[in-house]
């Protein structure tokens, strides 16, 4: 088996953990692209956005900013990744989607919004604390005065673990002739942890290793606060449901002071 994580020959070192051999597979029908997935997320953040323009963090393929556009909200993006970028414009309606290519922790994008919007675990792609507070106090720059800043993040597992176990399996999923297997290994002194993905086929297998760092709600609350910003709603999904000691993600909303 062989990691082809950062490896494939199409892929740019500069694009990160998300390069060409990623992208190239990210919008996969079957997984967060299914539209019982997407259009909740879309209709509350059209509804938080209330007529404003909106910048997403990390905008990737356009999975979320393409529809989003869609109901009529002029949409921005950060991206650090080329490849990714690049699938934006072959969408319907994307190319009037404005994306540019950079840090979500310091690149600045003209104009105010009305919403800031960062989804699907991205925010643990940044792997310190200072990190993550500076895509905070970077959000709550390009944001108006009551302007909203919304994360969609998980919960880490850290409770299924028993003493001494690092991993926590998040899908098996058997098939014929392969499979794919993902699981989770934590380190809990340093809230670092890597999402490790195998997939294997008749032609072969693939291993390919992300590194993240989690950080709990109360963490991000105090982030906000640096940044200047506190916390407005807190939610289990996107429905709007209760945040609860079980809930396994959380929805957040932190509205510019």
């Amino acid at each position: 088996m062989t990691d082809t994580t950062r490896d494939d020959a199409t892929d740019d070192p500069t694009d990160g953990w998300f390069p060409e051999s990623v992208a190239a597979e990210y919008d996969d029908p079957e997984g967060a692209s299914l539209p019982e997935v997407v259009n909740p997320a879309v209709d509350l953040l059209a509804d938080l956005a209330d007529g404003g323009p909106v910048l997403e963090l990390a905008i990737g393929t356009g999975r979320i900013a393409v529809p989003l556009a869609a109901r009529g909200i002029r949409v921005s993006g950060i991206e650090l990744s080329k490849a990714m970028a690049s699938r934006i414009g072959g969408k319907p309606g994307g190319e009037h989607i404005d994306v540019t290519i950079g840090d979500m922790t310091s690149t600045r994008v003209p104009g105010e919004f009305s919403l800031v919007y960062l989804v699907f675990n991205t925010i643990a792609n940044v792997t310190t604390q200072d990190g993550q507070v500076d895509v905070f106090r970077n959000a709550a720059a390009h944001l108006r005065p009551g302007g909203l800043f919304l994360v969609e993040v998980g919960v880490p597992d850290l409770r299924r673990m028993p003493p001494g176990q690092d991993t926590v399996p998040f899908t098996v999923a058997p098939d014929e002739g392969g499979g794919y297997v993902g699981f989770d290994r934590y380190d809990v002194a340093t809230q670092l942890f890597t999402s490790n993905h195998v997939t294997v086929t008749p032609e072969g297998g693939r291993f390919r290793v992300v590194p993240f760092r989690y950080a709990w709600p109360a963490e991000m609350d105090l982030m906000a606060r640096i940044a200047g910003m506190r916390l407005k709603h807190r939610w289990a999904d996107w429905d709007r449901s209760r945040f609860e000691h079980e809930s396994t993600k959380q929805v957040s909303v932190w509205e510019k002071v």
